[in-house]
């Protein structure tokens, strides 16, 4: 049973405690439950730093309160090779608000899905998430992909899962790289992967499409982070008209800071949830534009990854 607690320990900078997970990562986690639990009274989760009182009903722009929902969860083929097939866990709500968004309704709406986390008590919900994750590990999955909408806003709901997995079991961790320091250190060593998507190359496209200011500098540092803390795959999705001033500056700027990281170029676009605000977006992407996307990848020795 988690309860909020008065303060986190203070072994290291930002008051957390940095122990590796080879002391045991399911106990780590869930340490780290109570501590991210007591940081919803004033949460600085996502870069929005709202510092709002989530556990006294408080909500900021990600509309979450203190209770997880879960929208999804099935084994899943169709993320990259190496990953799948993955057991998916994901969680309602979103501190982003990306007008093409393909699970738009579930990733906006934080009261969407079933309750996992109510009145600072696990559910039975996550037990049984938990169950059914191993039993796809020991049948069909490879790993454990925790995503949204965006988890980072569910941090005491997530991490009390991962410390019902096997320490053994490979984890994921999606997320759009928008969260703060404060969430890094409570993530730090408990997850094999990081798939981080870089959405926008101009904060102008992100300020548009996703009402989120300071886009790149947030982005840059989480990727930079994930690079030294795990296994990094940064994501992007290609949109209709959008090759030259978000997927160029996204290439370069890779193929230069994180040089030889591992890309995944996702091409599947289609103009979904409240694409149609925006003319370009109202349409898939032209054949040519996913040829000189990929021959940029490949001028600028990007590593993709199918």
């Amino acid at each position: 049973m988690l309860q909020p607690i008065d303060s986190p320990p203070s072994q290291q900078p930002g008051g957390f405690d940095a122990r590796p997970a080879s002391s045991g990562r399911s106990v780590l986690a869930g340490r780290r439950s109570r501590m991210a639990l007591a940081q919803l009274e004033q949460c600085h989760l996502c870069a929005h730093r709202c510092g709002v009182n989530r556990l006294a009903g408080e909500t900021g722009p990600c509309r979450a309160g203190a209770t997880a929902r879960v929208f999804h969860t099935q084994t899943e083929v169709s993320d990259e090779q190496e990953l799948a097939p993955v057991f998916a866990v994901a969680f309602s709500g979103c501190d982003l608000r990306c007008d093409f968004c393909n699970t738009g309704r579930q990733s906006w709406d934080p009261q969407a899905g079933t309750p996992v986390w109510l009145d600072a008590e696990p559910a039975p919900g996550l037990a049984a998430i938990a169950q059914r994750a191993r039993h796809a590990l020991a049948h069909t999955a490879r790993s454990v992909m925790i995503l949204g909408g965006e988890p980072t806003i569910h941090l005491p709901a997530v991490l009390e899962l991962v410390s019902a997995l096997p320490d053994d079991a490979r984890l994921v961790w999606k997320t759009n790289a928008h969260g703060t320091p404060e969430a890094r250190a409570l993530l730090d060593g408990l997850f094999e992967v990081w798939v981080a998507d870089y959405k926008f190359g101009q904060d102008a496209c992100a300020l548009r499409l996703a009402g989120v200011p300071d886009y790149t500098p947030t982005v840059r540092e989480n990727l930079h982070w994930a690079r030294h803390h795990t296994d990094l795959i940064v994501r992007h999705l290609l949109m209709p008209g959008h090759l030259e001033c978000c997927w160029r500056p996204v290439a370069e700027w890779l193929a230069s800071a994180l040089p030889g990281v591992k890309v995944s170029l996702r091409t599947g676009f289609w103009p979904g949830w409240f694409s149609a605000r925006h003319a370009e977006l109202d349409q898939t992407t032209l054949r040519t534009e996913e040829t000189r996307a990929r021959d940029l990848a490949l001028q600028l020795g990007l590593h993709l990854i199918p």
